[in-house]
């Protein structure tokens, strides 16, 4: 049984402990940097920015324009961003988080039996992070992980059979990211002088982009002033899409400083990922980000990120957006070799 090897976080933070395990404390120079998420929430200074899509397919060319500079900006300074009216039912989203909650209310010896098992590179289902990161530290986080589309590369015997409509209702909110993810894509590449189908293309269309939800579950931790939930780092996919519970978490690297996104209703959280970054050869950040935990609230997200195949397509800048005074700021690399690339920069 997998939880030999590495304790549930859920049964640790459950266990009555008053102080946590010290493969879980954060170095000394990160620590100065973690504060109580909750007040650190309230602060002012930047914030994240909130992109409302209601006319990105306006019929309007300059009511469109102006949507897609809006997007462009805040992809080319953060990198990250709330989306709003971006289409996905309020009662779908909130469907989609009561399924997930109630998979990680179930005992944690009935969600063993969807444990993942990293060793042998069975990498969906149920798991903790092991200590093969950077720091060699542990992260305060449990969760579940499985590809949610295109619909022919499922497993579904991975999937929770309990919730019964855990399958059905996170199906339908693939298939409409899905929709919103080739939105997106078609007005980013517009924003970088592109055919709209562009950037689509270039990570694999309909065929071969995958979306892999992570339902990232972080339990109450009783010093959350020394761990993260998930320690810095930037997504290699090409865009990430999360839903929350509501509890602040999420950390941008902004300007030399930790900023806490402030947790706007109804909003999707979009990431530039790696793969968006190369393709642009830079003009679209990928921005360092991290989960803090609390004391006083699970967190849980659901994160999809959409992803090229592995080996089949070279990730390289796009020819227009490279020039001679702008030359290309990247490599060409295969999804697989980019992920190696970070490991081994990380190592």
């Amino acid at each position: 049984m997998a939880s030999s090897i590495a304790p549930r976080v859920e049964s640790l933070a459950s266990s009555g402990i008053q102080s946590i395990p010290k493969e879980y404390i954060r170095p000394k120079e990160e620590l100065a940097s973690i504060g109580n998420v909750f007040e650190e929430e309230k602060k002012g200074g930047p914030q994240v920015p909130t992109i409302d899509l209601k006319d990105i397919e306006s019929e309007d060319i300059k009511v469109r324009e102006r949507c897609l500079q809006e997007l462009k900006k805040a992809a080319m300074e953060w990198g990250v961003m709330h989306l709003v009216n971006h289409g996905i039912s309020d009662q779908l989203m909130d469907r989609v988080r009561i399924a997930g909650q109630k998979f990680f209310e179930l005992p944690i010896e009935e969600k063993e039996k969807y444990a993942n098992d990293q060793a042998s590179g069975k990498i969906q289902g149920y798991g903790s992070k092991l200590a093969n990161n950077a720091s060699g530290k542990l992260e305060w986080i449990d969760y579940f992980f499985h590809l949610v589309f295109p619909e022919d590369k499922r497993d579904l015997s991975i999937w929770p059979k309990t919730p019964s409509e855990y399958t059905e209702v996170t199906s339908e909110y693939a298939r409409q990211l899905r929709g919103l993810a080739s939105k997106i894509f078609s007005a980013l590449s517009l924003c970088l002088g592109l055919e709209e189908g562009g950037l689509e293309k270039e990570v694999g269309g309909l065929e071969e982009l995958l979306l892999q939800m992570k339902i990232n579950y972080y339990p109450k931790c009783p010093q959350p002033e020394l761990a993260l939930g998930v320690e810095a780092h930037t997504d290699v996919s090409a865009l990430t899409f999360i839903l929350h519970n509501m509890v602040p978490g999420l950390q941008l690297f902004y300007e030399g400083k930790w900023i806490t996104a402030k947790c706007v209703p109804n909003s999707i959280i979009m990431h530039i990922g790696d793969t968006i970054e190369i393709l642009s050869n830079g003009k679209f950040k990928s921005i360092l980000h991290r989960g803090l935990v609390n004391k006083e609230k699970v967190r849980i997200s659901w994160a999809v990120f959409c992803e090229p195949p592995k080996e089949k397509i070279i990730l390289k800048p796009l020819p227009e957006t490279v020039s001679e005074t702008e030359p290309p700021l990247f490599p060409p690399r295969t999804f697989a070799q980019l992920i190696q690339h970070k490991l081994f920069k990380k190592t």
